[in-house]
């Protein structure tokens, strides 16, 4: 017998990124409207569906209770829900910014930021387990790439810190705005991060402006331009560090593949499509990036394209080397890139006393866990 269409959209869904075993919080509405009509019940429980996994944020098809029971159990059989569970939570005596470690159903951890600012409440999430892009600065690379994470995954962080936020400082810390700029690299894991962003910002979910959303990156060139097509209104954040390609090459090995130049072209285009501001993204590092003349150079590079620079002092790593330099120096910088006319601001320092750096918990926790072992 030829499929229904219902049957073919049902069909479609279970082949989508990320929810090839069988992942439920992954589904646009209609693919979960497919779902629930091909298990033959009525259309307005997709909704209730929908709005239990996205807006009351269920971690468990028994808190659905407006749903039937015999519609739970055949969901619990055969879509379980993807949870994440805290295994630890790091607060800052100095800003309170919060840093949690979150188990996956595979027993992997990976881990997300809420940080308080003036204009919103922010949450820095992971995209893969670990990261390959190698980059020298930062410890999400140290113990190389696992796997990509789904959609779901990805929601989850949200999810969870939005509820423990909640429980600790109220409705007034309810999360506003997003970074995907924890571990991993954005466009090595496409499809999920944009069914993600798809996801956290619909209308019958979180819906949270797609202009609060950034999407960092490293660099790779056909990801940005394929990004600026989508349709999305989201932030591109570019990871520079360096102003020329050689320099680039000894922090970040991505830039072996992608030069700066094929970077600069991908930006333009991407502000063409979007209209979207460009971040740029610069990691001062103590005799590395931080001259005089990597300012002019970098200012130059930049001149006519409708960015900002965001300059972060290198958080220290206990497997890197590289130094932070002083405050007066990145005082210096900035004014250097303000006097050729490039709008840059210095990162507000947060969460310095609790593994701050992206992939720093994550490590620490890697690290214990093997000497309990041993």
């Amino acid at each position: 017998m030829p499929e229904t269409d219902t049957q073919k959209k049902m069909t479609d869904a279970t082949r989508m990124e990320g929810a090839t075993d069988m992942d439920i919080r992954s589904m646009m509405p209609e693919e979960v409207l497919a779902l629930v009509e091909g298990a033959g019940d009525k259309k307005f429980r997709a909704a209730q569906l929908f709005s239990w996994m996205h807006q009351k944020e269920a971690a468990d098809y028994d808190e659905m209770t407006n749903l039937p029971k015999a519609l739970r159990a055949k969901l619990a059989a055969t879509y379980p829900l993807v949870h994440l569970t805290m295994v630890r939570e790091q607060v800052s005596a100095i800003d309170g910014t919060r840093k949690y470690l979150f188990a996956l159903p595979d027993g992997n951890v990976i881990e997300s930021v809420w940080m308080q600012y003036h204009h919103g409440n922010s949450v820095c999430i992971s995209s893969q387990v670990g990261c390959r892009m190698g980059c020298r600065f930062c410890a999400s690379t140290v113990n190389g790439l696992v796997r990509s994470l789904r959609p779901s995954e990805m929601l989850e962080q949200v999810y969870r810190i939005d509820s423990r936020i909640r429980e600790t400082e109220g409705p007034d810390g309810h999360v506003s705005n997003i970074v995907i700029m924890g571990s991993g690299e954005p466009m090595e894991n496409y499809d999920s991060v944009v069914r993600f962003i798809r996801l956290i910002s619909c209308p019958e979910g979180r819906n949270i402006s797609q202009r609060n959303i950034t999407v960092s990156t490293c660099g790779i060139v056909p990801g940005i331009r394929k990004l600026a097509d989508e349709g999305l209104s989201v932030t591109l954040a570019i990871s520079l560090h360096a102003p020329d390609d050689e320099k680039r090459k000894k922090l970040m090995p991505v830039a072996n593949r992608y030069s700066i130049a094929e970077i600069m072209d991908a930006c333009r285009y991407f502000f063409r499509k979007t209209g979207r501001r460009v971040t740029f993204e610069y990691a001062l590092a103590e005799g590395q990036n931080n001259a005089a003349e990597d300012a002019a150079s970098l200012a130059s590079l930049l001149k006519g394209l409708n960015c900002h620079v965001n300059l972060i002092p290198v958080n220290p790593v206990r497997e890197r080397t590289f130094v932070r330099p002083d405050r007066t120096a990145v005082l210096r910088f900035q004014k250097e890139l303000e006097k050729y006319g490039i709008n840059a601001t210095i990162r507000r320092e947060m969460g310095a006393d609790i593994d701050g750096a992206c992939g720093q918990l994550r490590n620490s926790y890697l690290n214990d866990s093997q000497e309990s072992v041993e």
